[in-house]
């Protein structure tokens, strides 16, 4: 029987006491036992598998279900009871997806078969913390978003697991859970109560905001520091956090949340803020309510209330707000989220922020020129081949090549992957996965590779130059990585490189059962990723604690934007350079 399993034996043990009532008078509590201001939790002793305690599954705000759906959270309902956060709450309600919870919220074949289904639940709004199994306290603390355009991801995914990150930056990690999709942004006039919060449409924020101030509350009773939060979010994760940087409601927060920021693969552009035919993240409020609308003209007709657009109109024209708003509540969520594949061809299946002026600043570009955002140092980074995570994005320009990217669907690539043994001979080729039209990849112009760099000139590029740029007019503290990993077993190296979110593995130390891991991570490349990343999280933990990456581990001394730190390994060694 070995350490682990009697360390979790005896972590249960203490658990039980504790509920019983048996851990009273002068026997002392448990390490993880801690007092919040809502109740005392009970988590997790791994200190000897993984030198950390952790709590999964704590609850910062009501479920937002009933009346509370499309409304700003509401404060979490206390405990008398110690309560056991040991297991991951659910995944946030959404339809399936490759970066889902599956139908069991973890990282399993389910994945597979729960692409378009409805996946989690309403009732979502946890979070998870863990830290280094030490008494330390005044710890730096490191809030991470998940990405997934906003209508997917979950915080049981593997690939966020905090241990290895909070032990070797030695902070405090947590990770939060908030609604999507139309759950998570919806904009509708017919939900209009006159507060400023629950009529903007940014539920997904706000919720990131409670979290943030329940964070606030008791980060303390885990060894956190309250004055040293960094709030960290990759891809659609990025862009919540700059539209909480640049927040009307994050500016006036006294005391002030957040500290420091580390957004990745993302940006907060308007299209009038970008070259012409380059792809924004921040659409006008309108375009949310022409969502709105078209949800729900498709629900009424599919209940038999109308039987098109115009007699759906009338309908809505001959009711009260209040019963409009009643009649979306009551519907299922499974039901609104599988309605909104039907606005996919319209073009309005996507969530994003959306700029009302009072939560998300109007224009966030123009806010950070004016000073008026949260002036903290920032961390940003991409990885080298973004594009390559979406090939199917070169079907909608000719300037991209006019057709995808991709052979294989979502299904079909998550099926190969699942059984992959990565250390084995190729099972797969080039072909298999990329059109002839973009053969071979390294062909200038045409080829796969060409063709990638210039969807990311559309579109992570100038998202990239345009807030750091606006961020540069107003402070010096400001640092970028280019992320450029590629030693994936062939043909992955080409397939992917160094694509989207390939980056995260490292960000959080996480090589094993994951999404792609089995395309990437071999015994043979295991030294020098396993290198890049310890480097990676301590840059990370060194900017939480002092708002300045630079730390030993690099080797190179990271100099402020315009210049850029390149995280690189070989097989053996990490590559660390500044071009």
């Amino acid at each position: 029987m070995g350490q682990g399993f009697l360390a979790k034996g005896m972590g249960a043990f203490s658990a039980a006491l504790l509920l019983s009532g048996w851990a009273h008078g002068e026997t002392p509590a448990p390490p993880v036992q801690r007092t919040t201001s809502l109740g005392t939790v009970v988590g997790n002793d791994d200190s000897a598998s993984r030198g950390t305690y952790s709590w999964k599954g704590i609850p910062y705000a009501r479920p937002p279900v009933g009346e509370l759906r499309w409304k700003a959270p509401a404060d979490a309902v206390p405990w008398t009871s110690p309560r056991l956060t040991q297991q991951f709450a659910n995944a946030c309600a959404s339809l399936g997806r490759l970066y889902g919870p599956g139908f069991n919220n973890r990282y399993d074949a389910t994945i597979g078969a729960s692409l378009d289904k409805y996946v989690g639940s309403e009732d979502c709004l946890y979070l998870n913390i863990w830290r280094p199994a030490t008494a330390a306290k005044n710890l730096p603390v490191i809030v991470f978003v998940h990405g997934g355009s906003n209508i997917t991801g979950y915080t049981a995914d593997p690939l966020y697991d905090g241990a290895m990150l909070a032990k070797t930056a030695n902070a405090v990690v947590v990770t939060v859970n908030y609604r999507l999709g139309v759950l998570g942004f919806f904009r509708s006039p017919y939900l209009r109560t006159g507060d400023p919060q629950d009529d903007s449409g940014n539920f997904a924020l706000l919720d990131i905001i409670k979290s943030l101030q329940f964070i606030h509350r008791n980060i303390a009773s885990f060894g956190g520091d309250a004055g040293k939060v960094s709030l960290m979010g990759e891809s659609a994760g990025a862009v919540n956090v700059y539209a909480l940087m640049t927040s009307p409601l994050m500016v006036k927060a006294h005391p002030s949340l957040v500290h420091r920021v580390v957004p990745l693969s993302g940006g907060i552009s308007r299209a009038a803020d970008l070259p012409p035919g380059a792809f924004p993240v921040l659409f006008p409020a309108s375009v949310f309510e022409t969502q709105a609308n078209a949800l729900l003209t498709h629900l009424l007709i599919a209940d038999g209330l109308a039987t098109d657009a115009a007699t759906a109109q009338t309908y809505m024209g001959s009711r009260k707000a209040e019963e409009i708003a009643g009649y979306l509540r009551g519907k299922s969520a499974d039901a609104v989220l599988t309605t909104v594949l039907k606005l996919r061809p319209l073009g309005l299946g996507g969530s994003n922020p959306v700029p009302d002026g009072h939560v998300v600043s109007e224009s966030p570009i123009e806010a950070i020129k004016a000073g008026r955002y949260l002036k903290v140092p920032v961390l940003a980074g991409n990885t080298r081949d973004e594009g390559k995570l979406f090939p199917g994005l070169l079907a909608v320009s000719p300037a991209l090549g006019g057709a995808s990217g991709r052979l294989l669907t979502d299904e079909q690539a998550f099926a190969i992957h699942f059984s992959y043994d990565p250390d084995a001979a190729p099972a797969t080729k080039l072909e298999q996965w990329i059109p002839e039209a973009y053969l071979p990849i390294a062909k200038p112009v045409t080829g796969f590779n060409a063709r990638m760099a210039t969807l990311d000139s559309y579109w992570f590029r100038p998202l990239r130059d345009n807030v750091l740029g606006a961020l540069k007019t107003q402070q010096a503290n400001v640092w970028y990585y280019s992320f450029e990993w590629d030693e994936e077993p062939s043909p992955f190296n080409e397939i992917f490189g160094a694509a989207h979110a390939f980056d995260l593995p490292f960000v959080f130390g996480n090589f094993g059962p994951q999404l792609w891991a089995n395309f990437s991570f071999t015994k043979a490349n295991q030294p020098g990723r396993v290198a890049l990343a310890d480097a990676m999280m301590r840059s990370i933990g060194a900017f939480a604690r002092n708002g300045d990456p630079n730390d030993a581990s690099l080797g190179v001394t990271w100099p402020t934007w315009p210049k850029t730190l390149v995280f690189d390994a070989t097989p053996t060694v990490k590559a660390i350079r500044v071009p």
